[in-house]
């Protein structure tokens, strides 16, 4: 009787060590799931990490190339970035932005650069118009932003296009007032666009007279700090 109680006991024990086992080892295959799936999830952060920096490294290569131009704040001021420019010409070319902009979306796209040339008298091929894009397209979005447009302006000013250059072109025309359908509303289109060039030449000079005065008044005022220094050492001595 004893040894079957004991038989009985013994057996029981064992039912309970397997029972265990089997608890510990579904515990322990729980565990090694968790842990090959949190290994799985940090591995693809790692890769998504690794790829967003491999493409800003590879992006500031091609800043550094000069394949890529930096990006630029959406927004910006153009009275402060564009000195050479005064407010109401500023405006002038504002006006003219938004004019072509039919869209209203902040940009003038390839057709919308085609419409303007044409009411200005200059119609492009669809090359050249790509081409015209392509000259002041820093962020190569394949259109223009108004900070875009103003550094025709300012690159016509500085001598900076070619003289067969469509840009070139648009500067000069834009003189005249394109609120009447640019050449359209003049009596005679040649006359018109010899009277657009003229304006051209002397927005050209007044530009540049202006930088020229700058210059002076900056050398001058080199001239006097140079002179109150020495003014001021000879008394110290």
């Amino acid at each position: 009787m004893a040894s079957e109680e004991l038989a009985q006991k013994l057996q029981r024990r064992l039912q309970l060590e397997e029972s265990g086992a089997a608890v510990e080892g579904e515990a322990e295959a729980v565990k090694g799931a968790a842990a090959a799936g949190e290994l799985e999830e940090r591995s693809c952060l790692t890769a998504s990490a690794g790829a967003e920096l491999s493409a800003k490294l590879c992006r500031r290569q091609d800043i550094n190339e000069g394949a890529a131009q930096p990006r630029r704040a959406a927004v910006f001021n153009p009275y402060t970035e564009f000195k050479e420019f005064s407010r109401r010409q500023i405006k002038d070319m504002e006006r003219m932005f938004r004019l072509y902009d039919s869209g209203r979306d902040g940009y003038i796209d390839l057709m919308e650069l085609k419409l303007m040339m044409e009411k200005l008298g200059a119609p492009q091929t669809h090359l050249g118009l790509k081409n015209m894009i392509k000259e002041v397209d820093e962020d190569f979005d394949g259109k223009l932003s108004f900070r875009e447009f103003l550094l025709i302006f300012h690159k016509a000013a500085a001598g900076e296009l070619e003289e067969d250059s469509g840009l070139l072109t648009l500067a000069k025309l834009s003189e005249i007032d394109v609120s009447i359908e640019g050449v359209k509303g003049a009596k005679n289109f040649f006359e018109a666009k010899a009277q657009a060039l003229s304006s051209a030449s002397k927005f050209e000079a007044e530009i540049r007279a202006e930088q020229d005065e700058r210059k002076r008044e900056e050398e001058e005022r080199k001239h006097r700090r140079a002179a109150f220094r020495e003014l001021k050492s000879a008394f110290t001595q």
